[in-house]
């Protein structure tokens, strides 16, 4: 950890409501963002080999001025090396028990709370296996997005969307280009999760991450948090998040056309 930093902490109330959120969830995700000027050094710290990692595209879907996004919807779809693709339509924020139980029911359906440094959001995600040419062909404006999408999926974004707004209003945002990593660092008995986003103006976010289940999330957080400063990573530095990050991007290249 840098000399005389730290780290955002949870507010009084803000804990009362994680811990109920997690009592409802399926998953918790924790991640910490690296700065850019410190990413070499983390890769370094924790003996990341690049080759490696597996290759993703990743595309999101929403109109010029993101009303997906301001309504708290995400709609992906991506291609995975050496895997097959997937479609995804998400929620944010959600309170778990306020979910229809038939969609809490589905295999496709997860709840997971996302925790970083100073806040948390929980999110419902549904989601769909589609193969990687059926999302190439799309990327390329040879199909169209509701051909990725389940039934469940096109009900799932109709009731949350804005009113009238129809999935062939939806703009192609992307592809980023994305390199994952999963790996077992010595001197920590659980997996860790390092993301590379690479952006097209060459910025880049640097994501590690670790999932565990609920129960386990503030035993999961001290022993991550004490491991990556005993290898020297900062863990204050402003924290960004890569979807946000991508629409913002690339809708402004929309907007500038």
């Amino acid at each position: 950890m840098a000399a005389g930093s730290t780290t955002p902490r949870l507010s009084d109330e803000q804990l009362p409501e994680l811990l109920e959120l997690m009592k409802e969830a399926d998953s918790v995700e924790l991640k910490l963002t690296v700065p850019e000027s410190e990413q070499y050094t983390a890769v370094a710290a924790l003996g990341l080999d690049p080759l490696e990692a597996q290759i993703r595209q990743v595309w999101f879907f929403d109109t010029p001025d993101l009303a997906l996004n301001r309504h708290g919807v995400v709609v992906r779809a991506r291609r995975v090396q050496r895997k097959g693709g997937d479609s995804v339509v998400k929620l944010r924020p959600v309170v778990p028990k306020e979910l229809p139980e038939s969609l809490r029911r589905s295999t496709d359906f997860t709840v997971e709370v996302d925790a970083l440094p100073g806040g948390y959001v929980c999110s419902g995600t549904l989601k769909h296996a589609a193969a990687n040419a059926d999302v190439r062909e799309v990327a390329t404006g040879g199909g169209q997005l509701d051909s990725l999408l389940s039934k469940a999926q096109r009900g799932f974004l109709s009731e949350h969307a804005p009113d009238g707004l129809a999935v062939d209003d939806l703009s192609m945002l992307g592809p980023i280009f994305v390199l994952k990593l999963k790996f077992e660092p010595e001197g920590l008995e659980r997996r860790l999760v390092a993301e590379l986003w690479l952006y097209p103006d060459n910025s880049r976010v640097l994501e590690l991450s670790t999932k565990c289940d609920p129960s386990e999330a503030f035993q999961a957080a001290a022993e991550a948090r004490a491991f990556l400063s005993g290898r020297g990573i900062d863990l204050s530095g402003e924290q960004q998040t890569k979807t946000v990050k991508a629409l913002e991007f690339f809708a402004a290249r929309l907007k500038a056309r």
